[in-house]
């Protein structure tokens, strides 16, 4: 019995001490717990510290001032270019640069009232604006070094007419960021300069005043030849718009067109001056076709053969 109960005694004794050691371990691990809860909360309120909330409620108004003061601006303008219909293009262009000054004044307001514009606001502002700037001018950096690299490469020239995507016309500048065209609907095209690399581009006369000029007429197979080529060689040389220091050439080949076989003169002489490419090419063809009737020239046409013996 006394064994007995001497066990009971030390066994009671060794919990005793184990419970006393969780509870030592517990109290010891509470602060770094609380600590680490805390971190998070702190981070927060930190953030929280940053918003000027009186600022927010502020900058709400300030936003829907500046929407009513646009919609206002829009209809202004609308019914100032209705009236007075001389000035609708100046009107618009300064238009637009209000629209920029308000959107940017409008997000400096309500950048400045909601936030503590301190260190850590204006490096998380400066940051980000720094990463969107980036990326905003990287396509301006790209044709940037593209119109140097024109500059110094020259695939074309101010004045050249030229052929790109489409469009064609004379090169009137060439700057850092763009080119730009005229074609001959008079429509100002402006070309990013990193595309102009990137893209194969075709320049007629490549800096020289004359440029070749290609005509083309169809006559029938049963005409005369000959004659036809001679005439259509003729209309090229005694144009007022032919430069003649460079030579004039007719072409002659047989092609199908609309399922039937034809005959294709290609004209091919050199005009006086780019300017002038529309005229000369109107004025030979109105001078040969007039002479492919006195000649009795026809156009194509389907012919019908007969097969055996003729009468």
């Amino acid at each position: 019995m006394r064994s007995r109960a001497a066990a009971t005694r030390w066994i009671e004794a060794g919990a005793r001490r184990g419970l006393a050691g969780l509870v030592g371990l517990a109290a010891a691990g509470a602060p770094l717990a609380a600590r680490a809860e805390g971190e998070p909360s702190g981070d927060i309120s930190q953030l929280a510290g940053l918003i000027r909330w009186s600022g927010v409620l502020v900058s709400v108004f300030v936003i829907a001032g500046a929407y009513v003061l646009l919609r206002f601006l829009d209809g202004g303008v609308a019914r100032l270019t209705r009236r007075f219909v001389n000035r609708r293009l100046t009107l618009q262009q300064l238009h637009s640069v209000v629209r920029f000054v308000v959107f940017f004044a409008t997000g400096g307001v309500v950048v400045a009232l909601s936030l503590q514009l301190n260190q850590t606001v204006l490096a998380l502002v400066g940051g980000t604006l720094a990463v969107a700037v980036g990326f905003a001018l990287r396509d301006l950096v790209a044709s940037v070094l593209a119109g140097i690299t024109i500059m110094l490469d020259r695939p074309f020239q101010v004045g050249d007419r030229v052929q790109y995507a489409g469009e064609y016309g004379d090169i009137t500048a060439i700057g850092l960021r763009s080119v730009r065209m005229q074609t001959l609907d008079d429509n100002t095209v402006t070309i990013p300069n990193n595309k102009v690399l990137t893209d194969v581009t075709s320049s007629g006369n490549y800096g020289a005043l004359d440029m070749q000029v290609q005509i083309d007429f169809f006559i029938g197979v049963d005409q005369d030849i000959e004659l036809a080529q001679q005439i259509v060689y003729e209309g090229l040389l005694t144009s007022n718009y032919a430069y003649l220091g460079k030579p004039a050439v007719v072409l002659v080949k047989q092609v199908m067109r609309q399922d039937f076989v034809c005959v294709y003169l290609r004209a091919k002489a050199y005009v006086l001056d780019t300017t002038y490419e529309k005229a000369f090419e109107t004025d030979v063809t109105k001078r040969v076709l007039s002479a492919f009737r006195e000649h009795k020239i026809l156009p194509p046409a389907v012919l019908h053969r007969r097969i055996g013996p003729a009468d």
